[in-house]
């Protein structure tokens, strides 16, 4: 979009008709320059009828939030509202007829352009919008029919999957040190036994939660995949004793967990490979992957299966956790598009095409659906900590980006539209299980130690 100084043509007095004739010529040539523009007069212009209708339209279309909503002209839509969830304000036409042809896709790009302009709470916004649609039911073939457009993608090959990676991890390591845990840069779910829990606290439960479930033991032999910043791998291997071969596709991520591994003493324990999950090599007591499978793609769910199949002793077991639904559905558009290339979060039968076929057995599955949403929080509280410096680092459309799906996800998992899924497994003839789930819960002295090991938040 142009966003250069726009031409303007002065309209004629009333009782100047004959000035007017003698500089219609004129007019006609500015008129028609304007129209090879991209902000033509057709989406600046007064407010009509029309404009009002498709407003209210549009906020009917979605429930009529408890919003204001206000166009170009300063005209509020909707009725007086004491205490609203948020402020609109429609900065052009355009913006309107956007949001209604895609609003998943085109209203974050218009909330960072500058288009729209948002005041208020981002997250109980998108939330009271979320529920509302999810009230509606049944979407129309048209809505149907653009939601495919937006999400034809539900595959990724290596050369995909590196591009995609790259794009959204390898942004900047320090970018993330500004709001991730300080410990390990844990970018995934956290798990709070207690709510008070800090994001330290919590993130170094949640490696403890993992290591529980796959009921580590000194000597185990580990494989990750998608090992984000190494921080699950290293941890299992000063506290649990095993030895982790941990395969990621970020440049970024691998050298910074390599020197970790280093200044920590680990570099004999964990072996971190620049590599995609598909050429895992060797065989493994346990397979772990935390964060990854929303950026495999379902139709290489069935790779992903022999992969594990492959790598897995006869004895072996797993886990998986991965951002999930509770029916097949995309990512939504705008975060696909704009934030997470590629991704998409499946449900619990679509999961199962990497199990079935390779006589692997669910032994557990849980949902920390809101561990998220409070991880999320925790999140977007540091990141506007450090919103001057994200913007000096970025700019401040990056910015509002990253606020925007920070709390979009926020709302997502609040109202149930994402799950948190950590499905455990093992080989069907594996005979080697817990019969309760004792193990999976820590006593009071071990959440001390939890404390201990975060140290001050």
């Amino acid at each position: 979009m142009d966003a250069g100084k726009e031409s303007r043509t002065e309209e004629p007095a009333a009782d100047s008709r004959a000035e007017a004739a003698n500089d219609r010529e004129a007019g006609q040539e500015a008129l028609n320059h304007l129209k090879k523009r991209s902000r033509t007069p057709l989406f600046h212009s007064r407010v009509t009828w029309l404009d009002r209708w498709l407003a209210k339209k549009m906020m009917a279309g979605v429930g009529n939030p408890e919003c204001v909503l206000r166009l170009w002209n300063g005209e509020e839509i909707t009725e007086p509202i004491e205490d609203p969830v948020a402020v609109i304000v429609y900065c052009n036409r355009k913006a309107i007829l956007k949001t209604i042809i895609n609003p998943e896709l085109y209203w974050g790009d218009l909330y960072c352009n500058g288009e729209l302009e948002f005041e208020g709470d981002l997250s109980e916004f998108m939330q009271t919008i979320y529920r509302n649609l999810f009230m509606k039911g049944k979407k129309s073939l048209l809505r149907r029919f653009i939601e495919w457009l937006g999400h034809r993608r539900i595959a990724n090959s290596h050369a995909k999957a590196v591009e995609n990676i790259h794009q959204h991890y390898d942004i900047g390591n320090d970018f993330y040190k500004m709001w991730l845990d300080k410990d390990e840069m844990q970018y995934t779910c956290a798990y709070y036994p207690r709510p008070d829990m800090s994001l330290e606290q919590a993130q170094i439960e949640k490696m403890h939660h993992v290591c529980r479930k796959l009921q580590l033991k000194p000597g185990d032999s580990v494989v990750e995949a998608g090992c984000g910043w190494g921080g699950l791998a290293r941890f299992m291997a000063r506290h649990y004793g095993v030895n982790v071969t941990a395969y990621n596709i970020s440049t970024e991520q691998v050298i910074y967990a390599r020197r970790r591994a280093v200044a920590e003493g680990l570099s004999d324990q964990v072996k971190y490979i620049l590599d995609d999950y598909r050429n895992i090599a060797g065989e493994y007591d346990v397979f772990v992957s935390v964060g990854m499978l929303e950026h495999v793609g379902k139709r290489d769910y069935p790779t992903l299966g022999k992969v594990i199949d492959r790598c897995l002793k006869s004895g072996g077991r797993g886990l998986i956790h991965t951002i999930g639904r509770n029916r097949p559905g995309p990512m939504n558009a705008w975060i696909e598009r704009r934030i997470f290339p590629g991704a998409y979060p499946p449900s619990l039968s679509e999961m199962m095409t990497i199990f079935e076929p390779n006589r692997l057995s669910i032994l557990d599955v849980e949902n920390l659906r809101l561990h998220y949403s409070k991880t999320l929080q925790h999140w977007l509280e540091r990141f506007e900590a450090h919103r001057d410096e994200v913007e000096k680092m970025m700019d401040a459309e990056f910015v509002k980006a990253w606020r925007l799906y920070l709390s979009g996800s926020i709302a997502a998992f609040n109202v149930g539209q994402l799950q948190l899924f950590q499905v455990v497994f093992a080989r069907s003839s594996n005979n080697d299980l817990p019969w309760s789930r004792a193990h999976l819960y820590p006593s009071k002295v071990n959440l001390t130690i939890v404390q201990d090991e975060a140290g001050r938040d």
